[in-house]
């Protein structure tokens, strides 16, 4: 068994009943105060969630530890309840679950983005500019069409979405301690995926040639004109969701990456919507067969990363008019929070606690008057580790028993 003392002790007091959990994650929800003018969830309207925080708990909480800037693949595992200190996994195997590529024990599976660079080789564009899905698979049919693979080794790529890709190598004796070559920033060269400390790896040094390779084929293309990769990783064998927490678990998600984390966990992917409205109607759909539901909705992420702060509002704002679909299904636990915050003004995921909030039944009453991350800073959940919020929504729900004598 893994050793998670705290989640072993929440599944070993878990049990089953017919109450259903909806979680609901604004991806990147949490933000800054943008010099003094609010964040993107005080300057939304929204009086549907506020309406919900007069009668619901509010708290914050840390995807992953103080200080440390989760990715999405974390922040996620985190609020399904998996300590991501404990349970770590490349976003690569996530991508890969996420296109429903068939991973097996033999594959290493990365995560591409096309870049564009310079005569240089200095990186100018971290996305290429979000190439269209169009691009991104013509560029791949060229790739697999001139590429020479490792001896003894299949290569395998797909398309995720936009700049967004898959590959995944496939052969004996592959490892995966190979350095991502995304430097995270513009203006210099790609890193090398066999860099020290990753120089033993013989897998490493494929990937190098493979790039390699991939630069030289894509040099003709006007934006698309290299990749980089990361999160390589082999897929891990860990306990299932259902299992874990007696509950009979629904994803609502998207985009890829997201439904590969839930399928991951082993939840069922039941739909793909990408609309607010559609995720909000979605969700209540699977209440009928599910008793655990997780929806996803991308846009609050991308806006902030985007550093389009009126975007990020507006997209609260449209989550906030589609919540009375969900309403209506009446959940009896409904968590509202992000996997983590993407302020605007860095225009990528930060460190910092994302709000949270709870309707369900058994309160201290509510915390209102307000859903945002003042309200939430003081309210009665004060201030957790994500991997709580499960066993909390099921202490809610009833569905655990007491601990010890």
């Amino acid at each position: 068994m893994i050793q998670d003392t705290y989640g072993n002790l929440i599944s070993s007091l878990a049990m089953v009943n017919d109450k259903r959990i909806v979680l609901l994650v604004m991806d990147g929800l949490g933000d800054c105060d943008n010099d003094g003018k609010g964040t993107a969830l005080q300057q939304a309207k929204t009086p549907n969630m506020d309406a919900l925080a007069g009668r619901s708990a509010l708290g914050l909480h840390v995807p992953v530890a103080n200080a440390v800037t989760p990715g999405s693949g974390p922040g996620h595992l985190g609020l399904f309840g998996y300590d991501p200190l404990v349970y770590q996994v490349g976003r690569g195997v996530l991508s890969a679950l996420g296109v429903e590529f068939p991973l097996t024990p033999r594959d290493v599976a990365a995560r591409l983005n096309f870049c564009t660079i310079d005569q240089a080789g200095k990186v100018t564009d971290r996305r290429a500019g979000r190439i269209s899905d169009d691009v991104n698979k013509a560029c791949l049919d060229k790739v697999r069409a001139k590429l020479q693979p490792p001896a003894g080794v299949e290569v395998f790529f797909e398309t995720e979405s936009e700049h967004r890709a898959v590959m995944v190598l496939r052969g004996d004796n592959l490892d995966d301690d190979i350095g991502d070559t995304d430097p995270q920033h513009t203006g210099v060269e790609p890193l090398h995926a066999a860099r020290p400390p990753h120089g033993e790896s013989r897998t490493a040094l494929m990937v190098a040639d493979i790039f390699d390779q991939v630069r030289a084929i894509l040099s003709d293309e006007p934006k698309a004109n290299m990749v980089l990769g990361r999160g390589f990783a082999k897929v891990p064998d860990w306990p299932k969701f259902a299992d874990r927490w007696k509950l009979k678990p629904a994803a609502v998600a998207g985009y890829p990456m997201y439904r590969g984390v839930a399928r991951l966990v082993g939840m069922e992917v039941v739909s793909q919507p990408t609309t607010a409205d559609d995720v909000c109607a979605e969700a209540a759909k699977a209440m009928a067969e599910h008793t655990f539901i997780f929806a996803h909705f991308k846009y609050t992420d991308k806006t902030g990363e985007d550093g389009d702060l009126p975007a990020k509002i507006a997209r609260i704002e449209e989550m906030d008019a589609a919540l009375p679909t969900l309403l209506t299904a009446r959940p009896d636990v409904l968590l509202i929070t992000g996997d983590h915050s993407t302020p605007p003004s860095l225009k990528a995921h930060s460190w910092h606690a994302v709000p949270l909030l709870m309707a369900a039944p058994h309160l201290r009453g509510g915390d209102g008057p307000a859903f945002d991350e003042v309200a939430c800073r003081a309210g009665q959940i004060g201030t957790i580790p994500a991997r709580e919020i499960i066993p909390l929504a099921l202490a809610h729900a009833e569905k655990l028993e007491k601990f010890g004598a």
